[in-house]
């Protein structure tokens, strides 16, 4: 039983804590195996119990449960079976961790080696949120060859529900994912998800008493949590050897920025200027022509929110998200 100094009286031993900790590793943690609590106490305690002395422990505090009484709580946070995104796969999820509004976890992970090369949480997924996790992957470790994602309307065009994907109509991501010669897999399957509803099982019983553990309360500060302490500790722990030897990874050298963005072409009106989503992008004076009235450029929409116009390979201005110009000076640098 927990007594009223703080402490935890445990077969005729009083263990001593402080309040903050036990309410840090309590019930709010959302611990429900004997092996989680060592894991998550070890670190500020020093304590480490064989198994019948750990779960002696975690009943008297009230925070054991039995194996199928967390198996249902389990399911009942997950709000349905999270579809498929990677031989590199991306998938999405709700995260289980209670924020407001409520966070979206993406992950990407090596389908060889089980290695998470991508994981972040959003309020709201979709194009933008593909673009980031492919950014992240590819700037790290380069080009990879295939990209197996489920038939979201982000990543296929599906004429018909159910039916297969029409690979003629791109979606901005497959043209992308085509301009970067990866070939883009739709996972039709329930054998095809069933790794990453795995790897979603693991993170959604570890991220929230961890998140919560460290008192982030913040998407921006579990994302910082995410990429520079949990991704390098799960990887450590999950991540096996490739059967085959080698690099899934060929090198890149072009924008990667121009490729993983919104493309849309648009015609010059007659006062120099674009029409794009409700804005009017005024292009600025060019040294080597005097106008584009009339002339067909090309509009590119970054997942940060700024544009930029390109005529042919020669950028002409670039914007804000709202369609203030950035920078005076022409801009003459070349997409991919």
């Amino acid at each position: 039983m927990i007594d009223g100094a703080g402490g935890l009286r445990v077969g005729g031993r009083r263990w001593i804590a402080s309040n903050s900790w036990w309410s840090n590793i309590g019930p709010a943690t959302g611990i429900s195996r004997s092996s989680t609590f060592t894991r998550l106490c070890r670190p500020s305690t020093g304590l480490f119990w064989a198994i019948p002395g750990r779960k002696r422990f975690c009943r008297a505090a009230g925070w054991w449960r039995t194996r199928r009484a967390a198996r249902r709580t389990a399911r009942s946070g997950r709000g349905g079976r999270c579809p498929v995104r990677c031989c590199f796969k991306t998938a999405r999820g709700t995260s289980g961790w209670q924020t407001r509004p409520r966070s979206i976890l993406i992950v990407t992970l090596d389908d060889a080696t089980s290695a998470i090369y991508s994981i972040f949480l959003v309020e709201e997924e979709g194009t933008a949120s593909s673009f980031r996790g492919l950014a992240e992957v590819i700037g790290q470790h380069v080009l990879f060859s295939s990209f197996d994602t489920d038939r979201g309307s982000h990543y296929f065009s599906t004429p018909k529900a159910g039916g297969p994907v029409d690979k003629q109509q791109p979606t901005q991501v497959g043209r992308a994912l085509a301009e970067l010669s990866i070939e883009h897999i739709p996972s039709y399957s329930p054998e095809a998800r069933g790794r990453m509803e795995r790897v979603f099982g693991t993170l959604q019983q570890r991220l929230p008493p961890l998140l919560r553990l460290h008192g982030i309360t913040t998407i921006a500060a579990a994302n910082r949590y995410l990429a520079e302490t949990y991704r390098p500790e799960h990887n450590a722990r999950f991540a096996v050897a490739a059967t085959e030897q080698g690099s899934p990874f060929v090198p890149f050298a072009a924008s990667l920025r121009d490729i993983l963005c919104i493309k849309h072409e648009r015609v010059v009106g007659r006062d120099n200027c674009v029409r794009y989503d409700g804005r009017v992008l005024q292009i600025p004076e060019q040294r080597h022509r005097r106008h584009f009235v009339k002339v067909t450029v090309q509009v590119h929409e970054y997942p940060d929110g700024t544009i930029a116009l390109f005529h042919g390979p020669r950028r002409l201005a670039e914007y804000t998200a709202e369609g203030t110009p950035i920078g005076e000076e022409n801009q003459t640098q070349s997409a991919a």
